[in-house]
């Protein structure tokens, strides 16, 4: 269950991993879900094999060890979104 809030997804409040068609995975606190994008607040990237880490390995140490925000906001565009996880599911 998440934060419920007058016309925001169930998602509000919850911090998820919105794995990309790229090399690109983002984790943040997801804001909205709407037909335009996720919308993330306090996010962190990870490029596929930054690191000598996969976008898998990188979720694994998110989930046990948290991420450091890079970006305050980011939208990523629902055509480029494959899939959208909660990170305390993992």
């Amino acid at each position: 269950m998440g934060t419920f809030h007058q016309g925001k997804s169930e998602l509000h409040g919850i911090t998820v991993v919105v794995d990309t068609d790229g090399p690109e995975i983002f984790v943040g606190r997801c804001d909205d879900v709407d037909d335009r994008g996720v919308f993330l607040h306090d996010v962190d990237v990870h490029r596929d094999g930054e690191n000598g880490r996969s976008k898998e390995d990188y979720v694994k140490r998110a989930a046990q060890l948290g991420v450091w925000k890079k970006h305050d906001h980011l939208v990523i565009p629902n055509d480029r979104v494959v899939s959208i996880r909660r990170l305390g599911e993992i």
